[in-house]
C-alpha cells in the first residue's frame, strides 16, 4: 500500500512513524513535511491547502491511501479534491469539518443530537458580549468562532481581557465555564461506524501548575488511571455516535477522525469542542499504545468498511509525551536556533522513547527550530512513572537554546491523584 501523508507537524510525523511500522505500507510519503519526518518518509513539496495540487500529487504517486493531518487543509475541501480524484482519503469534507471550522456549527449540531456540552451565546457584536459575559460570569470563557491554531480561546477572570479577545474576532462562541479534569477521546469513522480510540489528557496552558496563556498543548499521557472505566463506553453513546448520526442525517457524512474534548464535571460528562483531525499531542501518546497496524484502520475508514474491523489490539504500557517549545512561545516564538542531542535521544533511547519533530527545519546538516512547538519527546514504559521519567531524561539530552517545556506532564496521574 502507498500513503501519502500531508503535513508536516508532531501529528504527522507521528503518524509517519506508526505508518512506517505497518508491514503492509510499501511506500510512505509526506508532503511537505519537516525534518524529523525525512526519516521515515519520503518528502514531497506542496502546498497542504491546495485541494488541486494534492489531488495531482497523490495521482503521480499512486496513493492508495491520502492522510489528511492538520485542520486547515480539511476546513479548506483538500479530502474533497483528493476523493473528486477517486483516490481514498482519511479526512472529512469541507462541509463536515465545519465540526471544528466553526464553534457555532458545533453547538447547532450538539444541540441537534442532544449532545451535553456547555450553554452558549454566538456573539457578532459588542452589546451581545457585553451581554453574555455578564450573563455567565467568571471565568469567562470566549472562543473565536473560526480556526486560530490553537490559540482562539480565552479563559480568565479578567472582564477586560475576555471583551477584548472577543471583540477581536469577528464572531465569538461565549460559554458557561466547564470545571472538572479534561479528557481527549479520538474515534475513526467512515460515517457510520464509530471506532473509539483510547482516551489521553493533554496540558493546555504553557507553564507548570497550568500557569500562564493557553497553547497547542505541552504535553500529554495516556492511560488514565483515573478516569471512570466506563467513561469510553459513555461518550459514545451519549457524545461520538449521536454527532456522527446527526451529520449524515444532514447530508454531510463525516469520515475520519472525530475528536472530543471533554470536561469530566460535577453534572457529567460535557463536550468542550470538537476536532476533525487527530490532535497533537494526543496523537503522539496513543499512537504509541496502539498495537494493531494503522493504514488498514485509516483504509477501512475511508472505504466506507469499518463494520469488517476486528477489535483494535492495544499495548498495556503507558506513554507520556513533552513538548520542547521555542523561545517565547506562544507570543512571538524565536526561530532560527540549532537544536542539538537529536541523535543523542536515538542512540540511547529508541524505542522506548524517541523524538517527534514538528517546527523543524534542515540547514545543511544542522536541524533549527522552525515553529513554536518544536519537539514532542514521546516514551513508553510499564506504568505512567517508568515513561514519565523516560521522556524527561530524553528531554534532558535535547539542547535549544531559550527553549521551554513543562516540568510537571503527568505528574499528578503517576502519583495517583
Amino acid at each position: 500500500m502507498k500513503v501519502l501523508v500531508i503535513g508536516g507537524g508532531a501529528r504527522e510525523h507521528a503518524l509517519c512513524r506508526s505508518l512506517s511500522l505497518d508491514p503492509a505500507v510499501s511506500a510512505l510519503y509526506c508532503a511537505p513535511g519537516n525534518a524529523g519526518i525525512a526519516d521515515v518518509a519520503t518528502l514531497r513539496p506542496v502546498d497542504a491547502l491546495d485541494g488541486a495540487a494534492v489531488a495531482t500529487l497523490a495521482t503521480e504517486l499512486a496513493a492508495d491511501l491520502v492522510v489528511v493531518g492538520p485542520e486547515a487543509p480539511l476546513v479548506a475541501g483538500v479530502a474533497d479534491a483528493v476523493r473528486a480524484a477517486g483516490i481514498p482519503v482519511f479526512g472529512p469534507s469541507a462541509e463536515a469539518a465545519q465540526l471544528e471550522g466553526s464553534k457555532a456549527f458545533a453547538k447547532d449540531v450538539m444541540a441537534a443530537a442532544g449532545v451535553p456540552t456547555a450553554r452558549s451565546y454566538v456573539c457578532t457584536t459588542p452589546d451581545e458580549v457585553d451581554e453574555a459575559l455578564d450573563a455567565f460570569g467568571a471565568p469567562y470563557v470566549v472562543k473565536d468562532d473560526g480556526l486560530a491554531a490553537g490559540k482562539g480561546v480565552v479563559v480568565t477572570d479578567d472582564l477586560a481581557a475576555a471583551r477584548a479577545h472577543a471583540l477581536a474576532c469577528d464572531r465569538v462562541v461565549i460559554e458557561e465555564y466547564l470545571d472538572g479534569p479534561e479528557v481527549s477521546l479520538f474515534a475513526i469513522t467512515d460515517g457510520v461506524t464509530v471506532v473509539p480510540l483510547q482516551p489521553a489528557q493533554d496540558f493546555k496552558r504553557a507553564l507548570d501548575g497550568d500557569a500562564g496563556p493557553n497553547t497547542g498543548g505541552m504535553g500529554a499521557y495516556s492511560p488514565l488511571p483515573w478516569a471512570d472505566p466506563k467513561l469510553v463506553d459513555e461518550v459514545m453513546e451519549l457524545v461520538l455516535q449521536p454527532t456522527v448520526d446527526e451529520l449524515r442525517r444532514r447530508g454531510t457524512p463525516f469520515s475520519g477522525l472525530l475528536y472530543a474534548g471533554l470536561a469530566i464535571t460535577g453534572r457529567g460528562t460535557r463536550v468542550i469542542e470538537f476536532n476533525a483531525r487527530f490532535g497533537d499531542p494526543e496523537t503522539q501518546v496513543v499512537l504509541a499504545r496502539l498495537r494493531t497496524p494503522l493504514a488498514g484502520v485509516l483504509l477501512n475508514a475511508a472505504n466506507g468498511t469499518l463494520d469488517t474491523l476486528p477489535p483494535l489490539v492495544w499495548r498495556d504500557d503507558a506513554a507520556v509525551t513533552v513538548v520542547i517549545a521555542s523561545h517565547n512561545y506562544p507570543e512571538t516564538p524565536r526561530t532560527g536556533d540549532p537544536i542539538e542531542g537529536l541523535l543523542e535521544v536515538a542512540a540511547e533511547d529508541e524505542p522506548d522513547a524517541y523524538v517527534l519533530h514538528a517546527g523543524t527545519r534542515r540547514e545543511g546538516n544542522t536541524v533549527v527550530s522552525a515553529g513554536g512547538r518544536v519537539l514532542s519527546v514521546t516514551a513508553t514504559g510499564s506504568d505512567l512513572a517508568q515513561a514519565r521519567a523516560k521522556a524527561y531524561k530524553a528531554v534532558a539530552r535535547i539542547r535549544l537554546d531559550g527553549s521551554q517545556h513543562r516540568t510537571d506532564i503527568a505528574a499528578k496521574a503517576a502519583e495517583g491523584r
